[in-house]
């Protein structure tokens, strides 16, 4: 240890500071290490090998281990195994320069939180500490991890789905291509911009793509672009979504909607990391990352001549299922006081008390439309409940095909009433949904029916506020 290190470690080894300890041969990058944790109020120590760290681990008991793969003596794989052995609860980030699938698989099943792919910024580095630092504070452990992307969460008690998502922080910091299955709902996409966020390229673009919402002609020139005057109606030439995520990443969702000849264009594209825009002379190199999601067994498909099996195999490098809802029971009751919280939080209302009754209920449910139906139903039932607890009867009936819930008696509007939360709510999903009355009733968690005769009432309630005087 250098004589720099030895008067960090001194001066910070009070009881009041919680202890990481870096562990890297290559001294240059372990005072830099050190230097940037210490600078977010730790206190640190560091270790030049495995061997060393395990001495250190004792006496210093850091919360937190920071650890190269390769070392002398002992290496950064070693040490995980060794140390989850002696401190399990003790939170590991694995850093490497030689990065593969394998190695982070390896990493995750041994015990590491993260794995960081060298060369890093240090922000990454901070963004790792005050995730594991946060799940931490959320008080449901190293083994029942929170995460957040862009304000919304992945959250899980489920052992195979926090399985999932160590493997899923590790795979991040590689290069390879991902292929997200899972139902509906299930969150595949929050899935992908989790990776995406947990990469090399976090600070660069992340453009997603649904394949199965644009014809045929339209996602092609969505994908790869055109030039002025390609085809009828090109009067300015495009740059397609290849280009945009150039440096970044891209997610093709729902790929298994895309027709053959397109498929065959993505290949070569995947390929030979270069694409040609319609009516386009030369090809354009583009660097990205690439993620595909599907909510059908896509070798099925391929057994049915549906996609290319050499496009299977080009995005099958490291596939991931999502479990549904209905797998991870266990994860309702946390899932649920989430979105009513943040529900509560969007309407400017107190939290509720989530009754038993009620969490016994949701978990007897079958969640067709997964997390996203979960988080509907949440809403409305923290609208239903007013000001009192959530309780079994806001929530929808466990046969709910085209059962009409109970929601409230159309009433005069008045400022912030239930009523005018009620119509936001349903006038929201509407708009989400492009007006499409099926797709808003199967959200809503109500009947077809139902939904006209609200609509009805709005209407009425509406132009009885028009009629009053002064109205």
């Amino acid at each position: 240890m250098t004589d720099r290190e030895k008067q960090t470690s001194m001066a910070e080894t009070g009881e009041e500071q919680e202890r990481i300890l870096v562990v890297d041969d290559d001294p240059s990058m372990r005072i830099a290490l050190m230097e940037t944790i210490r600078r977010l109020g730790y206190a640190v120590q560091g270790a030049t090998d495995g061997t060393e760290a395990l001495e250190r681990i004792t006496k210093f008991r850091p919360w937190l281990v920071v650890t190269d793969l390769r070392m002398p003596r002992l290496t950064g794989l070693e040490l995980i195994k060794e140390m989850k052995a002696r401190a399990p609860q003790t939170a590991i980030v694995l850093m490497t320069a030689y990065g593969t699938v394998e190695t982070a698989v390896e990493a995750m099943k041994l015990g590491a939180s993260e794995y960081l792919l060298k060369p890093f910024s240090m922000d990454v580095l901070e963004r790792a500490i005050a995730n594991l630092k946060a799940g931490r504070e959320e008080g449901i452990g190293l083994s029942q991890p929170i995460h957040q992307v862009e304000h919304r969460a992945l959250l899980s008690q489920d052992p195979g789905m926090v399985r999932l998502l160590s493997t899923i922080e590790g795979v991040a910091s590689s290069q390879a291509t991902v292929l997200i299955h899972g139902e509906s709902g299930t969150g595949k996409e929050l899935l992908a911009r989790f990776i995406h966020l947990r990469s090399p390229r976090a600070h660069r673009p992340f453009i997603a793509v649904n394949c199965a919402a644009l014809p045929d002609g339209l996602l092609e020139s969505e994908l790869f672009g055109h030039e002025r005057g390609a085809f009828t109606g090109a009067v300015i030439r495009k740059v397609g979504k290849f280009e945009m995520a150039h440096t970044g990443t891209l997610l093709l969702d729902e790929i298994s909607e895309m027709n053959l000849a397109l498929q065959a264009k993505l290949l070569r594209v995947l390929q030979e990391r270069e694409v040609d825009r319609i009516g386009g002379r030369d090809p354009v190199p583009v660097n990205i990352r690439v993620i595909a999601t599907t909510n059908r067994v896509l070798y099925r498909e391929v057994e049915q001549g549906r996609f290319r099996e050499d496009l299977y195999y080009r995005l099958n490098v490291f596939p991931v299922t999502v479990p549904p809802l209905r797998e991870r029971v266990v994860d309702i009751p946390v899932l649920a006081r989430h979105f009513v919280h943040q529900s509560a939080m969007r309407n400017g209302l107190t939290p509720p008390v989530l009754s038993d009754g009620a969490l016994a209920h949701l978990q007897r449910l079958p969640w067709k439309g997964n997390v996203r139906e979960l988080e509907n139903v949440m809403e409305r039932a923290l609208l239903l409940a007013g000001q009192g607890p959530i309780l079994p009867e806001h929530c929808p009936p466990e046969r709910n095909e085209d059962v009409t819930i109970p929601l409230v008696r159309a009433s005069p509007p008045t400022n912030g009433s239930l009523w005018e939360m009620e119509r936001d709510l349903i006038f929201k999903t509407l708009a989400r949904v492009k007006d499409n009355r099926t797709h808003a009733a199967k959200e809503l968690g109500i009947s077809i029916r139902t939904l006209r005769n609200k609509l009805r009432e709005y209407r009425d309630g509406e132009h009885s506020a028009s009629s009053s005087p002064g109205g």
